[in-house]
């Protein structure tokens, strides 16, 4: 019979500050050493000093005391991980809040790892389709990519995240959605979305609410990469989206604060750039040798009227491979998505676009911000307009009509790739904005009932050529001319 030794200490609790407790008697310390308390209640070592050991609490079953044991055995803090994991609900600490019973998990994993090293990686060349016509069209994602979301409150952040969880339906890819301090009442919000889309299927949520601890809050993002790397160490392709990390930054800040850290910039602690870029560091594309597969990360960061220079933002600018800037004005003229072209940016670039998109999307960009400032202009031109500027500015309106989309609704590439072409044509030149509306409403089911090999050909093919080009020409010439038809109907019935 083989015998297991555990080497223990036992200290004692010294004092309470909140949610750290300040232990002496340990004669050794690790940072994310895991300290255990009487009934269940569980700590982590974040900071030691010769004499004493600073411990935040994670969970807390009982009421800590001066004076209490408080129990350690070197042992780093670990988190269960597993494919059973897919489409439950669970806390930093992975237990179930779904009341749907035990998760039984493969094994544990370290929740701070060493990220993948370079030589372990290979350049991002897929793209991640995330049905978000304006964000594949101009700022492409690659997977193993990471993605910042930045935009003032009540500007569409989540929805992105949430749009590209939806798309993912059938893919493949293995979606987490980590919430940090949002309200229970937004939270509801999405899990209602997920059951009803189906995206259960395939997709973990890591919720640390408001009401949370301050030791859940902060490693809610990290127990969510540890979850997202036990499948893509198993060649899958991941998605996490982070909603968001200003909270997550707040937390951290109210952590440092009650350990006595001297607070810097915003009264942020100096470490917090560490403490990010560690976890970002994570996402990446592993190479043939280590499995290929990818974890991507939409990290959401909240600002303050519009203010990028803000301590957190411009640290994590600094560290992500692009960001997509929403702004309230557009969101308040109701052009949503309310992304800034101007201001957002994907530095991996067109290299993981499909073929046909890349040659339709690529002039349209500076097609768009040309228009924005030509609208701008023509507001304040008291005098009448010219042909040529007249003709410039419902072109432009089309194209914006075309980059509008309802939140919960994304496009497939194949729809893309028709719509983008159908302007690039100038088929729509001649559209009202709500006839323009009504040809991006119908294509698809028109495609499914009358054209289905041309869904298939063009996932085949992902470029034009000349087969798909006829293709496209018929299903559009067919496509407009009904529209303008059942028009004309309408207004001879009227």
């Amino acid at each position: 019979m083989s015998i297991k030794l555990q080497y223990t200490e036992i200290g004692t609790v010294k004092a309470i500050r909140g949610c750290i407790v300040i232990v002496t008697g340990l004669a050794n310390c690790i940072n994310g050493q895991l300290i255990r308390f009487g009934y269940g209640t569980l700590g982590m070592v974040v900071g030691f000093t010769h004499d004493e050991a600073q411990v935040l609490i994670l969970k807390e079953s009982s009421k800590i005391r001066t004076g209490d044991d408080a129990t350690a055995s070197i042992e780093p803090l670990v988190t269960p991980v597993g494919k059973n994991f897919i489409g439950r609900i669970v806390n930093p600490l992975c237990e179930p809040l779904d009341g749907l019973g035990p998760i039984e998990p493969d094994y544990t994993a370290p929740i701070f790892p060493e990220s993948p090293p370079i030589l372990d990686r290979q350049p991002l060349n897929k793209t991640l389709e995330t049905g978000i016509k304006v964000l594949d069209a101009m700022i492409p994602i690659g997977r193993g990519q990471r993605e910042l979301i930045l935009g003032d409150k009540m500007t569409g952040k989540t929805t992105f995240v949430t749009d590209t969880i939806v798309n993912q339906k059938g893919s493949g890819v293995v979606c987490i959605y980590c919430s940090i301090g949002k309200a229970r009442a937004s939270m509801a919000k999405v899990v209602q979305l997920f059951k009803d889309r189906g995206c259960f299927d395939y997709s973990i949520i890591v919720s640390a609410a408001a009401s949370s601890t301050p030791g859940q809050q902060y490693l809610s993002p990290y127990v969510a990469c540890s979850l997202g790397e036990y499948f893509m160490q198993r060649g899958k392709d991941v998605f996490i989206g982070f909603d968001d990390f200003t909270k997550h930054a707040w937390c951290y800040r109210e952590i440092s604060l009650l350990l006595g850290r001297p607070p810097g910039r915003d009264s942020y602690p100096g470490d917090i750039f560490y403490l990010h870029s560690k976890m970002i560091e994570r996402s990446c594309y592993l190479s043939k040798e280590k499995g290929g597969g990818s974890m991507t990360f939409f990290p959401i960061v909240e600002i303050l009227e519009g203010d990028l220079t803000a301590f957190v933002p411009s640290n994590l600018v600094s560290m992500t491979d692009g960001q997509i800037y929403l702004s309230s004005q557009l969101f308040g003229e109701g052009q949503k998505p309310a992304l800034d072209m101007g201001l957002s940016v994907s530095r991996v670039g067109s290299k993981v676009q499909w073929s046909a998109i890349k040659a339709l999307s690529g002039p349209l960009r500076l097609e768009y911000l040309q228009y924005r400032e030509l609208l701008r202009l023509s507001k304040l031109k008291t005098s009448g307009q010219s042909d040529e500027m007249k003709q410039k500015l419902k072109r432009g309106a089309i194209l914006t009509a075309i980059l509008r989309q309802d939140k919960d609704s994304p496009v497939c590439q194949e729809m893309q790739v028709l719509i983008f072409y159908a302007f690039n044509k100038q088929y729509l030149n001649d559209l009202a904005i709500d006839q323009v509306n009504t040809f991006q409403e119908t294509c698809l089911d028109h495609v499914q009932k009358n054209k289905p090999e041309f869904m298939a050909l063009m996932r085949e093919r992902r470029k034009l050529d000349p087969e798909v080009e006829k293709m496209l020409d018929e299903i559009i010439r067919v496509l407009v001319t009904g529209i303008v038809e059942r028009t004309l109907a309408k207004a001879n019935r009227a």
